[in-house]
């Protein structure tokens, strides 16, 4: 890559991809994690050869401890509230559904904003969560849980993104201090997070 693009390639949003191939976040949120860890980053590119990224952090000279292993405990079960699970990668879609519909939750699935939007308008018996991917096309997920907070006011909202809650919060992608879970997560993780967003200002819906 050329030194012009070199100078940018770790600013959010910054991409030599066309117009919705790429959200320019890889880079800047690797960048973020090294220097939260005092690393740096060097790259090395040749126009027409390729490029080298090489990260270099810290060593860790403290004393190691060994650490009791916690015992396994129960991740907090739903008691069949519907779900209201919005995703654009079809493989997290059916995965995110299994892990929902297996911790006891009703889920109403749709790989769009727009079948969102369907279906909520097309549900009867109301909806607890608004579990909704943050980037996606046509409408991120923000503007998706403004729609649907106008027409179901009670409506609960956990966030989810590949990206770090440090990168959604410098680019001001979310508001702060909204429910937020970094994908991959755990069944545990999952379950924890929806109970702690549920019973945000009241009992579970």
């Amino acid at each position: 890559m050329s030194k012009e693009i070199q100078e940018h390639i770790f600013e959010p949003f910054f991409t030599t991809k066309q117009l919705g191939q790429g959200t320019g976040l890889g880079l800047a949120t690797i960048h973020g994690i090294v220097k939260q860890n005092n690393g740096f980053i060097n790259v090395y590119s040749e126009p027409g050869k390729g490029s080298t990224f090489k990260i270099y952090l810290a060593r860790d000279h403290s004393q190691a401890h060994l650490t009791a292993i916690p015992e396994k405990v129960a991740p907090p079960l739903g008691q069949g509230e519907t779900v209201l699970l919005v995703e654009d990668d079809l493989a997290l879609l059916t995965l995110s559904k299994k892990l929902l519909e297996d911790l006891g939750y009703t889920v109403l699935e749709a790989s769009t904003p727009g079948r969102a939007l369907e279906l909520a308008a097309g549900q009867t018996g109301g909806i607890s969560l608004l579990l909704t991917d943050v980037v996606m096309p046509e409408l991120d997920g923000r503007a998706l849980a403004e729609r649907l907070k106008t027409s179901h006011p009670e409506l609960k909202i956990l966030f989810m993104s590949g990206y770090t809650a440090n990168v959604i919060a410098l680019q001001e992608i979310l508001d702060p201090g909204v429910q937020f879970i970094q994908k991959p997560f755990t069944k545990n993780d999952l379950a924890a997070k929806i109970h702690e967003t549920l019973s945000a200002n009241g009992a579970h819906q």
